[in-house]
């Protein structure tokens, strides 16, 4: 069986040396949130992963969720394990004090949902889900509907999810079917299917409420025609209780490669009574509140993933011997020596590590930028704060889950034949990982995002701004001999990066193709630049903190050195290759036939 500690001296790390999140207690609503009670929170959070919900992800998956006569059971254990995560006040940490909440940052959120990515994916998006709710009705939605739904969803009595997808229609909503015909007492009757619904229908909560896109009989055609709709699996009573059932159900769960503990349905709404969220044919935007957050989410469950592999993998490279060092016998006592003696062993071990700890302390970034943009006392922080989380969502979403997926597969590999059998527990986390490159956007989407949306948006400000962030820190560190190498090697990376955007403005305009085909090798390199420039950050901070020291010990500002020339050296030159596939054009794919394929 697989075990699993969550990175607290990391976070330790991250949030009170590299990026210094004291700040968060002086933001207005934030003054609770002092290094002391963030490290309280994130121990307390760490200790019920590990003890609860990560003993649960194996037997979980083994046993998935049942549905029988139009209901779906979870796993045995898991009703319990949602019990007390409510008990322990978890769904409430990020939801405004309005509504029940206990308004802590976004920042200490991200960690938490790190843990519980690792110790039991599948668990995640019963509650993860019920946050995106919340965030699109406490943006969109009247008082009327905030006050009866909010507060039950605050404390984690109901659940939410979200329901876009139809069988004929991924992401080109504007093709959906599902209509909302207008009654007389102002509510809607929703008529439609809807599938892939995470969280769709479960035995944790006694409430579900649905956010449903669906379009009004004089809807304008496309994406542009469609209105957001809450609609619950129990009408609310006189007292705001469960009362009479929708006409909302289940019609079956998907049979899946993984997370199988998470229930994925299909959802049939026949005349089921809703409300409108958000203006008439504003459901996109409404809904985009809550897919934003989702993306983010799923990028964390990307390195979730990569992080619990990663540790089994170093454990299991410990102990198990296999073979001798080439350099000479590293441990003569054994018979063999232990594999993590191999180059290339060491090798997927370090990406792995690289990948991890670079995109952990982005995600802190992106945690405080949200916060930031929600509560700091100027305003031009906020709009900069919104504007680069706005940015970095496609980056953040593709880029961790499509490495999520490779850092599993490259950590089941250094078990050997062990890694592909279920005892250890790799072969889960590599069917666990696939679906985040999938869901909320397909990475491609993600890419047509950044290249299409975010660059150009504002005439580019955002992305100048953050490209003046990496100038500047290239800049400043150049002449410092410690890390002068770390600057220089991400500044070669940074210039193939402006020549990739530059080549973009130039042939996309006249070619929108070329846009499609260098989107993803865009987003690559992008992504490769700014974890490279998290490692520059973070090679800074640890050489400061070995010369005068510091809150962690000298192996560990060691250690984040030796990463960072690590990703320099081995991971950083992935830049040069995808520049090449880059602007290699899509001509080679445009050119052949259909018929040829």
């Amino acid at each position: 069986m697989p075990s699993y500690k969550a990175p607290l001296d990391d976070y330790r790390f991250i949030l009170n040396e590299l990026w210094e999140a004291r700040e968060l207690s002086a933001m207005p609503g934030f003054e609770d949130a002092t290094p002391d009670v963030i490290a309280s929170v994130l121990d307390e959070a760490a200790k019920f992963c590990e003890e609860i919900l990560h003993p649960l992800n194996q037997s979980g998956d083994a046993e998935g969720c049942v549905f029988e006569n139009g209901t779906v059971r979870t796993p045995k254990g898991f009703k319990q394990a949602y019990d007390k995560y409510v008990e322990g006040g978890w769904p409430s940490m990020n939801a405004s004090p309005e509504h029940g909440g206990q308004g802590l940052p976004h920042t200490v959120g991200f960690a938490i949902e790190e843990f519980i990515c690792s110790a039991n994916l599948a668990f995640g998006p019963y509650p993860g889900l019920t946050a995106g709710a919340y965030s699109a009705i406490a943006s969109h939605a009247s008082d009327e509907l905030k006050a009866l739904y909010l507060p039950k969803m605050v404390s984690g009595e109901w659940s939410g999810t979200m329901c876009l997808t139809e069988p004929h229609c991924g992401t080109d909503l504007g093709l959906m079917k599902t209509r909302a015909v207008p009654a007389e007492d102002g509510s809607y009757t929703i008529t439609g299917t809807k599938i892939f619904i995470t969280s769709g229908e479960h035995d944790l909560t006694n409430n579900i409420i649905h956010l449903v896109l669906a379009k009004l009989p004089d809807a304008p055609a496309g994406s542009k025609g469609v209105s957001l709709f809450v609609v619950p699996k129990f009408l609310p009573d006189d007292d705001g209780e469960p009362g009479a059932r929708n006409a909302v159900s289940c019609g079956s769960v998907e049979h899946k490669m993984g997370i199988k503990a998470s229930a994925t349905c299909v959802m049939n709404f026949d005349g089921a009574v809703g409300w409108l969220v958000a203006q008439p044919n504003q459901g996109m935007r409404a809904m985009f509140t809550m897919m934003n957050a989702a993306r983010l989410g799923v990028g964390i469950q990307g390195l979730g993933i990569a992080e619990i592999a990663r540790q089994n993998a170093v454990i299991y490279t410990k102990e198990r011997l296999q073979g001798r060092s080439l350099t000479g016998v590293k441990a003569p006592e054994k018979p063999a020596d232990p594999l993590i003696v191999h180059p290339d062993v060491r090798k997927n071990l370090l990406e792995a590590k690289a990948f991890t700890e670079g995109a952990r302390a982005l995600a802190v970034m992106i945690g405080l930028g949200i916060d930031r943009a929600a509560h700091h006392p100027d305003a031009a922080v906020r709009q900069q704060s919104n504007d680069l989380v706005a940015l970095l969502t496609p980056v953040i979403k593709a880029y961790y889950t499509d490495m999520g997926v490779e850092t599993a597969i490259k950590m089941q590999q250094m078990f050997g034949g062990h890694g592909y059998i279920r005892e250890h527990g790799m072969e889960q986390f590599v069917r666990d990982a696939r679906i985040s490159m999938l869901y909320e956007g397909a990475n491609a989407i993600q890419a047509l995002d950044l290249v299409g949306r975010k660059l150009p948006q504002n005439g580019g400000a955002a992305v100048r701004a953050f490209f003046a962030t990496i100038q500047t820190e290239i800049e400043d560190t150049l002449t410092d001999h410690d890390i002068a190498d770390i600057s220089a090697a991400l500044e070669e990376a940074f210039a193939k990066l402006h020549q990739a955007t530059a080549w973009l403005a130039q042939h996309a305009f006249a070619n929108p193709d070329e846009a499609g085909g260098a989107a993803t090798d865009y987003l690559r390199i992008f992504a490769l630049v700014t974890v490279g420039w998290i490692w520059l950050k973070t090679a800074r901070v640890a050489q400061a903190k070995l010369k005068e020291g510091g809150e962690c010990s000298p192996e560990t500002y060691d250690g984040k050195l030796k990463t960072a020339r690590f990703f320099m050296a081995k991971v950083l030159p992935e830049v040069e290759g995808r520049f090449r596939i880059l602007t290699g054009g899509c001509k080679p794919m445009m050119d052949m036939a259909e018929d040829q394929f």
